[in-house]
């Protein structure tokens, strides 16, 4: 007896493949962007390495949600329009779940792109629009716990708690960053002239 042929639903496995390397790949950048908030680590020079790889997750991010996206136009099941794949809660598979991801894919398309026009923006304005960075990615782990095909499978389970819990300690560490500590007094210098005993 011959088995399924794995042509009809490798679009769905190609798309399933990339929906979990996107959001790996920008779990990754979202904790490395809240280190850097949070000034860690304190090593010279480590701030300029974790940006490089900050901007590399983030990047293949995007690239793996178009794929995500485009190749369930080849999907024998669902058959979804470029509309249904573009516009929010238009389609029929689950459209609510299926809907943030789409708000998810294009909001962190505009805050990955708006990095190389952040002088256009203005650096405080542009930081104040990356903050949202982690409202996308909370609305990419609803879609996928909602819509995600592997949402419950042990090891995928494992990937988004281990990814999961340093974002959120993180975000929390940089909204609550706690009492800093005071400087040290300094002793006032002495006056000119002084022997630093009195005669």
């Amino acid at each position: 007896m011959n088995g399924p042929n794995p042509l009809d639903y490798s679009w769905w496995l190609a798309s399933r493949s990339a929906g979990i390397v996107a959001l790996l790949a920008i779990s990754i950048s979202v904790i490395i962007g809240l280190m850097m908030a949070n000034g860690l680590p304190r090593k010279p020079g480590a701030k300029r390495q974790l940006l490089a790889v900050h901007e590399s997750t983030a990047l293949a991010g995007l690239i793996a949600i178009a794929v995500h996206g485009v190749t369930l136009l080849g999907d024998s099941y669902l058959h979804p329009s470029l509309s249904q794949i573009a516009i929010p809660f238009t389609i029929d598979y689950r459209p609510f779940y299926t809907g943030l991801g789409i708000i998810a894919g294009w909001s962190a398309a505009f805050l990955g792109l708006s990095f190389y026009a952040r002088r256009w923006f203005g650096a405080r304005r542009w930081r104040t629009i990356h903050r949202a960075t982690i409202a996308v990615w909370a609305l990419a782990v609803i879609h996928t716990l909602g819509a995600g095909t592997d949402a419950t499978q042990p090891w995928m389970r494992v990937i988004m708690l281990v990814t999961g819990v340093p974002i959120v300690f993180l975000f929390l560490r940089r909204v609550f960053p706690g009492e800093a500590k005071p400087a040290p007094r300094r002793r006032p210098a002495p006056a000119a002239g002084s022997t630093g005993a009195e005669s």
